[in-house]
């Protein structure tokens, strides 16, 4: 693999990490699909006839193998294994095989890609596993190509028939053999002719499926109070805290402040789980016996279906729930006296339905609806992607002494993933998938990954650290609905870039078609004045630790469930697309961050050097105006704020001008990527915690200490500024405090006896003044300011 990176390769075109248009022949051979039209791809007719106007047709051989029946014994074995084999060209592919079975039923679909088609014949064997030789079968079906019919859905399956086989062989072979599309519905789960090389567990793997999100709920436990906790040393009274565990979630609250039998607590312990509930809700109370030791006094457990959903802050009544004693003997005598006496636990617990629970990062979240479906809007659109294909993939991994990829790309929008088939051995796979999502805020993200297959079922290379394989991040792609135009198609070449220890790395290009839909522009525009999240966010806010702790919970529950699917959606593949990292801290990212502040502030510095220039006279006709403006306003201070936002308006229709005419992409110069330091990198990519020798740590350390100094005076400066303004009443300068509160009298007289517009005039045309008038040295309120005390005295 080769690093992109513009400092080592000054010969690289500049355009090479941007965006670029292409032209894909989208449903130019698909019935009733869209047509091309000026100033970009517009749906053509009902948008709604054709569910893949958003890809290339791609043609395909179907033979759908469906069973056999009075098939022969053998002779030698007296038995028959049978299976069957489609053989097209070089191409062959074969069904399972069945033991001692002369009535077999396979049920399996053969594709065979009209590109890759070599013969004009199609031969269909029915073999037994005991004969050997290449030409024994026990019966064989040919068809001519020319006559293959073809169907296009929506069109109802072909209907297999009863085939007698070629010679004198007894029985007979159910088929359906027709020539298709990717739309077929027989696509996702047929055995593919470029994937022939595939077997076992491998075969699963490359197909392409969808995924549901589980469902995931806040799980809210209120522990109030206990009752009757007795520790295991009578002669002491016990320091109580209750530990909740559900799951791999753990959660304690404080120990009770008060030494006590009868603990009170009434804290709120937040958990995510998953609908269906597998877990349970496990309750202890300990006693801190020792810093170090702490005792089980109690224990309950309890299945999280016996608890109320809620959809909004209502009040959820509270339970008692009695205490199994821990460690208590196994004697029938010990066990009656347990019963007789128990301690006790008040609890309120409840499943929150009217909070969404967040499982990505916040800034490309996508998906804002609360838990309950109760609760869930209409859509308000539809969004439709055509994943194509990519272009210059890099080797990914070594097969037969040679690099290559086996690439397949996932979307994830709301609770629903896709999967795309996986392409074998290929650096410029076509996927030609389509699907479709819908939208029920405009302001979310949609994100697609792009990943390498090493799960073949080939003896794939262990990952670092001698564990299982894992499935390579080759690059991925976001894009926000809100800056997509409705009902336009949006055909772009997404640049795939990945960061690396190395540097910035372009691993290829993911060719998209995008379209968004809307369905109702009314209710779109209703949605921007409403919150991002459902109210109970705001009623019930979380704290910002337990929005990070919840999220990294969620997202681990989501990719364990994930992963169960056949074929599973593995873990890396779910966390690279939920951004797993992406609060983890990084050099890089500061400054990223830090000059994006810098960006947003150069206008308010620009204005403001204008205005010093204005004031300083560098343009004497500038000045000139900007007084004939002031004075108009102020001699008319009704015209203030119709100029102020006529002028935004006018500044909006100007820019419109200048508008982005492509959707956003991954930038690296915006990411700080291109020009980082190597060190920094390395830093990026080092473990959590840190697995580097002490003098490189040390030389961080140092190198953080740095940094952070300077943030820290930064922030002391700003805290001093507010300070010091805080101080002018407080009388902690009694002079200036004097002086101030003089001054304030005396403005308030003044103010009250002369007319706003003297005053505004007064003050517009001082500082609008000509420099000759003006003094080098700093004005007496600044001085007075800068010399207000703060609480920097304090401080150690």
């Amino acid at each position: 693999m080769h690093q992109i990176n513009p400092q080592a390769h000054p010969n690289k075109p500049a355009d090479d990490y941007n965006l670029k248009d292409t032209s894909p022949r989208l449903g130019e051979r698909w019935p009733n699909g869209g047509v091309r039209g000026g100033g970009g791809w517009m749906s053509g007719g009902d948008k709604f006839t054709s569910t893949y106007d958003l890809v290339e047709q791609m043609s395909y051989l179907y033979v759908r193998v469906v069973k056999s029946k009075d098939l022969p014994t053998n002779s030698i074995t007296g038995s028959c294994d049978p299976y069957a084999e489609v053989k097209l060209g070089n191409y062959k592919g074969t069904t399972r095989h069945f033991e001692k079975k002369t009535n077999p039923e396979w049920d399996q679909v053969f594709a065979f890609s009209k590109e890759r088609i070599q013969s004009s014949a199609l031969e269909v064997f029915v073999k037994d596993k005991e004969m050997v030789g290449r030409d024994d079968y026990l019966g064989k079906v040919v068809f001519d190509l020319n006559e293959v019919p073809t169907r296009v859905p929506p069109d109802s399956p072909l209907a297999p028939q009863w085939y007698r086989g070629e010679g004198k062989v007894k029985g007979e072979i159910m088929l359906a053999v027709w020539m298709g599309t990717q739309a077929d519905e027989a696509f996702p789960e047929a055995w593919h002719s470029d994937a022939a090389t595939i077997h076992g567990e491998g075969v699963f793997n490359i197909r392409s499926k969808v995924y549901v999100s589980p469902k995931l709920w806040y799980l809210r436990v209120n522990v109030i109070e206990a009752q009757d906790v007795q520790p295991n040393d009578r002669s002491r009274v016990p320091e109580s805290f209750v530990t909740a565990q559900v799951g791999s979630q753990v959660l304690k609250t404080k120990i009770c402040p008060t030494r006590t039998t009868n603990p009170l607590w009434n804290e709120d312990l937040v958990f995510v789980v998953a609908e269906p509930f597998e877990e349970q809700l496990l309750l202890t109370i300990e006693d801190r016996v020792h810093p170090s030791k702490d005792d089980v006094l109690g224990k309950i457990t309890l299945p999280l279906n016996i608890f109320e959903k809620r959809l909004d802050h209502r009040p959820v009544h509270s339970r008692w729930f009695n205490l199994e004693k821990f460690g208590f003997g196994v004697l029938e005598g010990d066990r009656r006296k347990e019963l007789k006496f128990s301690s006790r636990i008040h609890l309120r617990v409840c499943l929150e339905g009217g909070y969404h629970v967040l499982d990505e990062s916040t800034m490309y979240t996508s998906d804002q609806r609360p838990t309950a479906r109760q609760l869930w809007k209409q859509p308000i659109g539809i969004l439709e992607v055509g994943i194509l294909s990519a272009q210059g993939l890099l080797p990914m991994k070594m097969k037969d002494s040679r690099g290559a990829t086996d690439a397949y790309c996932v979307a994830k929008y709301g609770q629903k993933w896709v999967r795309t088939r996986t392409i074998i051995d290929s650096f410029s796979p076509i996927w030609n998938e389509q699907y479709k999502w819908e939208v029920y805020d405009p302001c979310t993200v949609i994100t697609l990954g792009v990943f390498d297959n090493c799960h073949l079922g080939g003896g794939e290379k262990p990952a670092a650290g001698g564990g299982p394989a894992r499935d390579s991040r080759i690059g991925k792609v976001r894009i926000r609905l809100s800056t997509l135009e409705a009902d336009r198609i949006y055909t772009h070449s997404y640049p795939l870039l990945v960061l690396h220890p190395s540097g910035v790395k372009k691993m290829g290009e993911l060719q998209l078609a995008v379209r968004f839909t809307c369905l109702s522009l009314v209710n779109m525009i209703y949605l921007y004045g409403h919150p991002l999240l459902p109210k109970m966010h705001y009623l019930h806010p979380f704290t910002v630790n337990q929005v990070d702790s919840l999220r990294y919970q969620a997202m681990n529950i989501v990719a364990v469930r994930l992963g169960r699917a056949e074929p599973p959606l593995r873990k890396e593949v779910v966390e690279y697309m939920l951004d797993v990292d992406s609060h983890v801290w990084s050099m890089r990212r500061s400054k990223a961050n830090f000059f994006r502040i810098m960006s947003l502030l150069s206008g308010t510095i620009s204005v403001s050097r204008w205005f010093d220039d204005v004031c300083h006279w560098k343009n004497p006709i500038t000045s000139v105006l900007v007084h004939v403006l002031f004075l108009i306003l102020i001699w008319y201070p009704e015209l203030i704020l119709p100029t102020i936002f006529l002028y935004m308006f006018l500044i909006g229709i100007w820019n419109y001008r200048f508008r982005p005419r492509h959707p956003p992409h991954m930038d690296t110069r915006l990411s700080w990527a291109e020009a980082v330091h190597p060190d920094e990198l390395d830093e990026e990519f080092d473990t959590f915690p840190t697995s580097k020798p002490h003098d490189i740590v040390r030389m961080r350390y140092d190198r953080l200490r740095s940094v952070a100094g300077r943030i820290q005076t930064v922030v002391g400066d700003m805290a001093t500024q507010g300070e010091r303004l805080q101080s002018l009443l407080s009388w902690r300068d009694p002079r200036a405090s004097s002086l101030f509160i003089v001054f304030c009298l005396c403005a308030a007289v003044v103010l009250y006896v002369t007319p706003f517009r003297v005053v505004a005039l007064i003050l517009g045309l001082y500082m609008l003044r000509h420099p000759r008038f003006r003094s080098k040295l700093p004005a007496v309120p600044s001085n007075f300011f800068k010399r207000l005390p703060a609480r920097m005295d304090s401080m150690i």
